[in-house]
């Protein structure tokens, strides 16, 4: 078994740790204070801090894992032969030139997210403010990668020390905003609709098709579930999880009603296929409580315990957005990551535990990052269905190589080939195929 060696065990590096050996490594260790029972360890060491202890691994510590306030830091990225480092180390008989756990713990935290920022029109934070974005790093995940330089060095070190092999996983989400597009919208928004299209947009040919929609002459277009479920069908090892939008109609939220008999039955039909969670609403974060009524609405039409969401929009305000879900019984969220950039948000691509900087603690909430969606594509990145699907391929091949997750956002509307979608659907299917047959047989 490993034995780490630290000078003081904080809050901070006790998570940091778990973080990098549970989570990503799947290592057994343990830590100690105790130079004396370090030294007589008679496997795999690791020691940090500002000195090297015996013929362990070592790693020169910085001061952020031993603090207990937030401050303004100052990580200093760089890039040594292709790979990123923050907070760089230097001095003679170093194993790293950097602090790969306080690099870990700032990134994973969204340490920045608690200094004073920019938010645009939704309050979010901005991916171009984010010190991975401005640095160029946003599309690797380098907590994953320093994970590995860790494991490396501790083999390398300790010829009888090995690891478990981390295997691609591909996990598919997909946001239920609005399940159609024409049907089910009650007379008074059916009215409203053909008088926009009619005097506001001036497209007539969309009032025909929607009419032929209501008298079941076509399909409604945004009905692309069984699409989605015989696709993933094809792939059985990979995840597929519907989060659903069950909040009153706003400006931003324009879901049918939760007490719309069609909408409770396909709810109920998607959850004989997937995993369900809930899509809090665009006012979740004013409103807290919401999310509680929400949540209850899905649990009663499923008649299932509720344990995952995503914010609608994607509106996560750190801790704030997080402290919500957890009183409200999620125990985990899939929000980690930027509408208008693909990465990593976090740096990192698997399921790790919140750890809520302003109580300098860990929470009982796990975050699945994900780290592209099919909007942030088309609407933010302006690309092609065929620049769009490059995108994807390249960025599961950067998680295979890690032995990572790559979870991806799609919209049940976006792929009906309407209003601009056209071509994405035939992109969507390559992405599936492509990814799906890299996922490792569990």
């Amino acid at each position: 078994m490993l034995l780490i060696h630290v000078p003081k065990l904080t809050n901070r590096l006790g998570y940091t740790l778990k973080v990098i050996f549970s989570h990503l490594l799947k290592a057994e260790y343990s830590i100690t204070t105790d130079e004396k029972v370090f030294l007589a360890h008679g496997d795999a060491k690791l020691s940090y801090g500002h000195k090297r202890l015996g013929d362990s691994v070592f790693i020169k510590s910085h001061t952020l894992l031993f603090e207990t306030t937030i401050e303004d830091q100052e990580p200093h990225a760089e890039c040594h032969d292709g790979q990123w480092i923050l907070f760089p180390s230097y001095g003679r008989d170093l194993d790293f030139r950097f602090d790969p756990l306080a690099a870990t713990f700032f990134m994973v935290t969204r340490y920045e997210e608690y200094l004073p920022h920019r938010t645009d029109e939704h309050g979010r934070f901005r991916a171009d403010d984010s010190l991975a974005y401005q640095a160029g790093f946003l599309d690797q995940p380098v907590v994953d990668q320093w994970a590995q330089m860790i494991g490396r060095e501790l083999e390398k070190h300790f010829p009888g020390f090995t690891l478990p092999q981390r295997g691609f996983r591909f996990v598919q989400t997909v946001d239920v905003d609005a399940a159609w597009c024409y049907l089910h919208k009650g007379l008074f928004r059916t009215v409203v609709g053909i008088l926009r299209d009619l005097l506001t947009h001036r497209q007539p040919e969309k009032v025909w098709r929607r009419l032929k929609v209501l008298t079941h002459k076509e399909p409604d277009p945004y009905d692309t579930f069984d699409y989605i479920i015989d696709l993933h069908r094809r792939h059985p090892d990979t995840y597929l999880i519907f989060f659903i939008l069950l909040a009153d109609y706003s400006l931003y939220d324009k879901p049918a009603s939760y007490l719309n008999a069609h909408l409770r039955e396909l709810v109920k039909h998607l959850s004989d296929h997937a995993k369900m969670g809930i899509h809090p609403g665009y006012n979740s974060l004013e409103k807290p409580q919401q999310s509680d009524m929400e949540i209850k609405r899905l649990e009663d039409i499923i008649h299932r315990t509720i344990v995952r969401a995503r914010f609608h929009f994607l509106r996560l305000q750190l801790p704030r957005s997080y402290r919500i879900l957890q009183h409200a019984g999620i125990r985990h969220d899939y929000t980690m990551g930027f509408a208008e950039a693909v990465g990593f948000r976090a740096g990192i691509s698997e399921p790790y535990p919140f750890y809520d900087l302003e109580r300098d603690m860990e929470m009982e909430l796990t975050i699945h990052p994900f780290c592209v969606m099919d909007t942030t594509l088309k609407n933010y990145l302006g690309l092609t269905p065929e620049k769009g699907l490059e995108q994807c391929m390249k960025l599961v091949d950067t998680m295979e190589a890690v032995g990572g997750t790559y979870c991806c956002i799609v919209h049940n509307q976006n792929l009906s080939e309407q209003d601009g979608w056209g071509g994405w659907r035939e992109s969507y299917e390559k992405m599936i195929e492509y990814a799906g047959n890299k996922q490792v047989t569990t």
